[in-house]
């Protein structure tokens, strides 16, 4: 494996210390805006300034590719509903395309995996996924390509001025592999991580259930090699996300977590890049089991619990407005100073 990641920087914690002692400057009682003023300082912890910029290029990125797991019968949904579901977003129709436009980020969709013919290039690395309970997901080259995907799409997007970047998925049969990740890494039982996913009956969980506990046997050979945890248990989307997970902390860009697949992802970037969960915020607090063990593994506190399990990016861009907010208290508020 050649792909590497550059040491990870810190946010400027001096920075965050000055903003919260600007907020109790504000004209308003001190600490009456609990978690915002919080959140703010983040924010200007990771631009080195005080007070910091609002939001000028937030941007969603969504992954998406399919699994081959979901024709063992563990989702609600068909695998070729991926496919029209990238279809809606392309065409500014999509859940997150609505939830992004109120937060005034612009949406681009990356096909790493779909299992259809999609009018988007460049990026895919092979059509669907390897289904996970019997056999890799991945080649060994097919995971370094989808990494190297998602540290050119972190470039990119931080190089066009990107100051807010949001992982999202999308794929029939995500969750699977998530749930498989998050119980390899933080040494779960199968069990405790089978969640409803796509709104699956108990037929369906139980189908689920036995995938994903099949496919940790095959996934804990391998427990120590983030890389090789991918390419047997993951996915492309799962590989890519990481991969730009991972780079925009190396690239010191704030980043929005959204629910399951991307926290899974988040997992296994802070293998690859230590340090890496400083620049994230956990938007939100997933439905699905497996996310509350993300959360607590990476020790990150959800700005939202509204029960979105959909991915695609929908929780984060939900969270997007308060985060501005959070930024715009401390740059327009004014002072007890003249």
């Amino acid at each position: 494996m050649t792909v590497e990641f550059a040491e990870v920087p810190y946010p400027d914690e001096p920075t965050r210390a000055e903003a919260l002692r600007r907020h109790a400057t504000l004209l308003k009682p001190v600490g009456s805006l609990g978690r915002l003023e919080e959140l703010g300082a983040w924010v200007a912890a990771c631009q080195a300034k005080v007070p910091p910029r609002p939001f000028s290029r937030p941007r969603v990125i969504v992954f998406a590719a399919d699994h081959g797991i979901a024709a063992k019968g563990v989702s609600a949904y068909p695998p070729e509903v991926t496919a029209r579901r990238v279809s809606a977003l392309l065409e500014g129709g999509g859940v997150t395309n609505a939830l992004a436009r109120v937060g005034g980020a612009g949406v681009r969709v990356i096909d790493v995996g779909v299992d259809a013919d999609t009018p988007l290039t460049g990026f895919k690395v092979r059509r669907g996924s390897g289904a996970i309970d019997v056999e890799d997901a991945l080649t060994a080259e097919e995971v370094e390509a989808a990494l190297r995907a998602g540290i050119e799409v972190a470039d990119a997007e931080v190089d066009s001025g990107a100051d807010l970047l949001i992982a999202g998925d999308l794929g029939v049969g995500a969750s699977t592999p998530s749930s498989v990740l998050v119980a390899a890494l933080t040494g779960t039982e199968p069990v405790a991580v089978v969640g409803r996913g796509s709104g699956i009956d108990d037929t369906t969980w139980m189908r689920k259930a036995a995938a994903i506990r099949d496919a940790l046997r095959r996934a804990r050979a391998v427990l120590t090699d983030p890389v090789a945890l991918l390419r047997t248990s993951g996915g492309a989307d799962l590989a890519a996300i990481a991969g730009f997970l991972a780079q925009a902390a190396v690239r010191r860009t704030p980043v929005l977590l959204d629910g399951l697949t991307a926290g899974a992802a988040a997992l296994v970037a802070e293998e690859l890049a230590p340090g890496a969960r400083s620049w994230w915020l956990a938007a939100h607090r997933c439905a699905e089991p497996a996310h509350d063990l993300v959360l607590t593994h990476l020790d990150l506190k959800p700005v939202l619990d509204l029960d979105i399990r959909l991915g695609e990016g929908s929780g984060a861009a939900a969270a997007l407005p308060l985060l501005a907010m959070a930024t715009r208290l401390l740059t327009e508020v004014a002072t007890y100073e003249p």
